[in-house]
């Protein structure tokens, strides 16, 4: 059996919270460091996970199969707002936060996406839902995503979130919906959390602007290129009113180059409530 492993820190005091959360909140089998049920597994490592390479064939050497694998996480911001996000991970440029330069691990977006729908759809209170655009390590080699409690220590420690992002774990179904990467807009997003929210449509890896505006024509085709394989897709959700109308045409023509359909919400079935 393949499992979905959920991946937690004992440096990240979020990341126990969450697990701790799961524990209570449904019944697991195991020993301390693997806990099973259905088809996920929790996954205790000492260490911080965003310089955990390869992690992944830890499991593997412990003779459990993973499929993809959850990593539940704190996220640290300047700003101290109150978040809870998803995203996938990989280095479009440089590693500074763990993973490999120009590399993207592959993502997930039927569970990222549906994890996102799943923390929406109940009341957050103080929290702010969204995805986050790919960024930070570690690199592994199997479908992952992180779930996050941010931006600072009283949210870290915030009990109530841990359990909101246990239960969108414990929630967690497939769908079938198509996938696309995202291109455009700011680190948090909001157009593709809102078009998860709204659309029957996955995301996978997010290219925000930030990445690619000072990128030639060759590397913006690069880091699409590896976008949609690493997201398994051929499709590419270009949100046009977040840039220039001449960034807009210059993104198109290189997704097109690749071989990728640009699509917007036009193209898309609205989930029915």
């Amino acid at each position: 059996m393949e499992y979905r492993i959920l991946l937690c820190s004992e440096e990240d005091i979020a990341s126990v919270n969450i697990r701790d959360s799961l524990v209570s909140s449904a019944k697991w089998e195991g020993d301390g460091r693997f806990l099973f049920r259905d088809d996920m597994a929790i996954m205790t490592i000492p260490d911080i996970h965003i310089r955990s390479e390869n992690i992944d064939e830890e499991a593997k050497k412990a003779g459990i199969g993973a499929k993809e694998i959850i990593f539940l996480s704190r996220h640290k911001a300047v700003s101290g707002i109150p978040t809870l996000t998803v995203h996938p991970i990989g280095n479009f440029h440089n590693a500074d936060l763990g993973g490999r330069p120009r590399t993207l691990a592959k993502a997930s977006p039927m569970s990222m996406t549906e994890l996102l729908r799943n923390i929406l759809s109940k009341d957050t209170g103080q929290f702010k839902a969204s995805f986050e655009v790919t960024h930070h390590g570690p690199f592994v080699n199997i479908p992952a995503t992180f779930i996050e409690i941010g931006s600072d220590a009283p949210q870290w420690n915030d009990k109530e979130a841990a359990k909101m992002l246990a239960n969108a774990i414990l929630g967690l179904n497939d769908n079938d919906h198509e996938s696309a990467i995202g291109i455009g807009g700011g680190h948090y997003a909001p157009r593709f959390t809102e078009v998860a929210q709204k659309y029957k449509l996955n995301i996978g890896h997010m290219i925000p602007e930030y990445a690619f505006k000072d990128s030639d024509d060759d590397d913006l085709t690069r880091m699409i290129k590896e976008s949609a394989e690493k997201s398994l897709t051929k499709m590419a959700y270009v949100h046009k009113r977040s840039m220039k109308a001449e960034t807009a045409r210059r993104v198109i023509a290189a997704v097109e180059s690749c071989g990728i359909e640009p699509i917007s919400s036009e193209d898309l079935d609205v989930i029915e409530r």
